[in-house]
């Protein structure tokens, strides 16, 4: 009943904001905002990046509402936004890396307020960079934000078999990274 209520909150908002309405636009930005800004993190390991990013897909989100099937869930719209953001960004920094040797991040700074109940270990996260940006976002989206593949394939705009292939190829890309941190 809760998700449906959800639901219902969130057509209403969306509704409201597509009408002008800055309330609504202030509960859509705060129920979506955590999670936006998480996904983009857990893409580009960098907060203030994360920051930016979230903040110009959910500008962005917000610019094209009067296209937006309301009949739709508001929040896989706006991680695709998101994501795709972040990708870009991640690509665009590893060839600033490549044409101007800049190290690779050697301390991955905290993320603040991710509200993620399952913390992530420093070695999770170190894994996590070492992935090309269509892996990584991938495996947020699945484990981290939960998303089924199906919904990631819709998210992302690319065949479900891709989706596989990426998760399969991320998942073994980290099982080679992650160190298990003795208790």
């Amino acid at each position: 009943i809760a998700m449906a209520s959800a639901g219902r909150d969130e057509r209403a908002w969306v509704r409201g904001a597509q009408r002008g309405s800055a309330s609504d636009l202030e509960a859509l930005f705060r129920n979506h905002w955590p999670r936006a800004y998480r996904a983009a993190y857990l893409v580009v390991h960098d907060a203030a990046a994360a920051e930016d990013i979230a903040q110009e897909a959910f500008l962005a989100a917000v610019r094209a509402l009067d296209r937006f099937d309301r009949r739709r869930p508001f929040g896989p719209w706006l991680h695709r936004i998101v994501v795709n953001r972040a990708i870009d960004w991640a690509r665009a920094r590893t060839l600033r890396r490549e044409v101007t040797g800049e190290p690779v991040l050697e301390h991955v700074p905290a993320a603040p307020e991710l509200g993620n109940p399952r913390e992530l270990s420093a070695g999770v996260v170190a894994a996590l960079e070492a992935l090309s940006p269509e892996h990584r976002a991938v495996i947020v989206l699945r484990y981290l934000l939960e998303y089924s593949p199906g919904e990631i394939a819709g998210i992302l705009e690319i065949p479900r078999g891709t989706v596989n292939s990426r998760l399969r190829r991320g998942l073994d890309a980290l099982a080679g990274r992650i160190t298990v941190e003795e208790p």
